[in-house]
């Protein structure tokens, strides 16, 4: 057993700095053994750890036999049963229990080094001459908790934080953070979300469509489909469809939809296989028709709808453009539109309205300004819908001699320019060679008017330039 050396004077405490007076064998203040105090060793000085300094040169250090032969002293203490002061001179908090990791290990009680935080265990010093690594005079709690049973050591474990919504999952567009429900609104900070039908462009080929809900009503009711083909003959052929819903029927943008893909891709098959524009555009609107009437029978719409109220219903209004042919089709008050591109040529209207006005003119009843301003005069009386009284579908067709541009829209629009001068008048001159523009402008052109309605637009260059073709 190694000798223990004779004690020298301290003024303060190796452990805490606590004054001390002469004679003390033990501290005071923490009750720490004088008598084990090591010597300031002359070739293995203390390392200081995480860059705090040496020990004050005025502390004065007796002489203590190594325990190793290396320098080390001997240990007297486990660190875990002294107090201690971390790297600010604070009290050191009590020990964790072993279960639990420490949240920083406790200095070696045998080693007055500076205040300064001990390394973590298995950490290496690079010390010239002495072994890389350096051997932990106190136990690590962290030991026994990894000799603890593994359910223990799952809950001693970090768990990591809660991430945000999946990547999946729908981001609130007005907090950026919370969760997007089926209803909507945002579980965060209720904020209710855009919908994806709000606005809707499309552009296929030289054809394009725009769709916006407008500025007075919750939800956009109306839908379109545009696409472009080719006929047996190789000659290129454009489609255009635009559906508007029935704001007093049930689910009137579900028949909207349903009836606008229907359509278009009716058209799309048809026109490929040598169908006549005029007879596929017929055929088209009978299975809008069936796509609507379908509406009606599912369930959803049973639970949904009360006595009082009508199956899903819409009107529909469409046109096929090819090399020299131009063929419109309807079912409802939807318009289609004839601008030329030479502007000094009268523009046209292409469609007769199925609606309370336009009876009354067709009778001689009213004028056609005296019908429209009325406030019956956008009661329909055709329609595409399981209740509808008969399903007449009207379909006719022109050979321009020129060039021009064939507008396809809903009363949304032609409310803000009903008649054919003042819908050549709001669109932009380029509307041939940039539809998608063409087409903005005019979505523009209505909520500028009040966007009473919801808006939707296409607009179909004559004639049908090659496939490939689109705005510039």
């Amino acid at each position: 057993m190694s000798q223990m050396p004779q004690r020298t004077a301290v003024s303060k405490c190796p452990s805490c700095e606590e004054p001390l007076e002469s004679g003390d064998r033990f501290c005071g203040a923490c009750g720490y053994d004088l008598s084990v105090v090591p010597a300031r060793p002359g070739d293995s000085p203390i390392l200081a750890v995480n860059g705090a300094a040496p020990a004050p040169d005025g502390v004065d250090w007796p002489v203590a036999r190594d325990s190793d032969g290396r320098g080390h002293p001997a240990p007297v203490h486990a660190a875990a049963e002294l107090p201690g002061t971390d790297s600010g001179g604070s009290p050191l908090p009590p020990p964790p229990p072993p279960a639990a990791p420490p949240s920083a290990p406790a200095a070696p009680a045998s080693i007055p080094a500076a205040p300064a935080e001990p390394p973590a265990p298995g950490v290496r010093f690079d010390r010239p001459g002495e072994p890389d690594e350096y051997p932990l005079q106190a136990p690590d709690p962290r030991l026994s908790a990894e000799q603890g049973p593994a359910p223990e050591r799952a809950e001693a474990a970090p768990r990591p934080a809660p991430a945000g919504p999946p990547a999946a999952e729908k981001v609130c567009v007005a907090c950026r953070a919370g969760r997007v429900d089926d209803d909507g609104y945002c579980e965060n900070c209720g904020h209710a979300q855009p919908r994806e039908r709000d606005h809707m462009e499309q552009e296929s080929g030289p054809v394009a469509a725009v769709s916006d809900r407008g500025l007075r009503h919750h939800r956009n009711e109306d839908a379109f489909s545009v696409g472009c083909t080719v006929l047996p003959d190789g000659a290129p052929a454009s489609v255009a469809i635009v559906c508007d819903g029935v704001s007093s029927a049930t689910r009137p943008d579900d028949a909207s939809l349903a009836a606008s893909r229907a359509a278009g891709e009716s058209l799309l098959g048809a026109l490929p296989r040598g169908t006549h524009p005029q007879q596929a555009m017929h055929d088209a609107i009978l299975a809008a028709s069936r796509a609507v009437n379908a509406l009606a029978e599912e369930p959803a719409t049973a639970r949904e709808q009360a006595p009082h109220q009508n199956a899903p219903a819409c009107t529909l209004v469409g046109a096929v453009v090819t090399a020299g042919l131009l063929v419109v089709g309807w079912v409802g008050d939807s318009r289609v539109y004839w601008v030329p591109a030479d502007r000094a040529t009268p523009p046209a209207r292409l469609t007769e309205d199925d609606s309370w006005a336009a009876q009354m003119v067709a009778a001689g009843l009213m004028s056609e300004a005296e019908a429209y301003a009325d406030e019956r005069a956008h009661a329909i009386t055709g329609w595409l819908g399981a209740d509808a009284y008969e399903l007449e579908p009207h379909t006719a067709s022109f050979k321009p001699d020129r060039p021009g541009v064939v507008v396809v829209c809903t009363d949304g629009l032609w409310n803000y320019a009903e008649s054919a001068e003042e819908m050549a008048e709001a669109m932009p001159l380029d509307a041939a060679v940039r539809p998608l523009h063409g087409a903005r402008v005019l979505v523009g052109h209505a909520l500028d008017g009040g966007g009473h309605d919801n808006v939707t637009v296409a607009l179909l260059p004559f004639p049908a330039p090659p496939q490939g073709a689109g705005s510039a």
